[in-house]
């Protein structure tokens, strides 16, 4: 009985933080008033504000993701989820990831950039301890799958991406100079950096797709933005575009090796 009734808490409270999660969306696109998120700030967060500001196309994966966590949302009611060991362990760590989307964009909205660089640090943290969970174990069907470690997974894709941008928009905010370094260097180390994680990632989650696409995906706009688009530069196209495409190959093989050697 202690057992249902925890379940059908952790049930309601992942209902709530994906409506809260929702109400927030539209609070960031404008639609209740608000200032979108391109506009608040001072425009610190727009996609010509810095090097690593992906083009605005890019924030259209939003939708997908806020798509896969209503469906995600919906499934965990399933009767064969309510007691699912799975989704006692992830539940409000989702719950958990949707509440700190919603803060992060209440942040920005305030124009607290250094607010929102920590809270976007805890969604980081949060959607880690979840890609773990999920990745210790296999998904229970071909829905659970795409439902649960699809979404979470261009969650974390994205949010990777989010990360680094969130935090040069604010250091620049700042007025960070850069210690006298290269804007182009300082954007090729991050860029380098985010390679080395979704490597690390494709690596400890056997290849995942999700979480490579969702970061591909925000690395190619990065090369749109800057080869296209103000500020232009050609050094940071090129390197989030190799970035990119050595995510790719690191996944692929991680998903061979894996196909070729099951039991590995």
């Amino acid at each position: 009985m202690v057992g249902m009734t925890s379940d059908a808490v952790r049930q309601a409270g992942v209902t709530a933080a994906f409506i809260l999660c929702v109400v927030g969306s539209a609070i960031g696109s404008g639609a209740f008033g608000g200032t979108p998120i391109d506009q608040a700030a001072g425009g610190a967060l727009s996609a010509d504000a810095t090097l690593l500001a992906p083009a605005g196309p890019a924030f259209g994966i939003w939708s997908v993701i806020y798509a896969g966590l209503g469906a995600y949302t919906v499934y965990q009611w399933f009767p064969s989820q309510r007691a699912s060991h799975r989704q006692r362990r992830l539940g409000w760590w989702v719950a958990a990831s949707m509440l700190l989307n919603a803060a992060w964009i209440l942040s920005v909205q305030a124009g607290l950039l250094a607010v929102s660089v920590l809270i976007i640090l805890a969604l980081l943290a949060v959607l880690s301890a979840a890609f773990v969970i999920y990745t210790s174990q296999a998904p229970v069907t071909a829905a659970d799958g795409v439902v649960t470690d699809g979404t979470l997974g261009l969650y974390l894709g994205w949010v990777c991406v989010a990360v680094c941008a969130n935090i040069t928009a604010a250091l620049v905010a700042a007025g960070f100079a850069g210690f006298g370094v290269a804007p182009e260097l300082w954007a090729a180390a991050i860029l380098a950096v985010v390679a080395v994680v979704a490597v690390f990632l494709a690596l400890r989650g056997n290849g995942r797709l999700a979480v490579a696409a969702a970061i591909c995906w925000g690395l190619a706009w990065i090369v749109v933005g800057r080869a296209a688009g103000a500020p232009e530069s050609t050094t940071t196209a090129v390197t989030a575009g190799l970035a990119a495409a050595a995510i790719v190959l690191a996944t692929v093989a991680v998903r061979l090796r894996r196909r070729s050697h099951p039991g590995a």
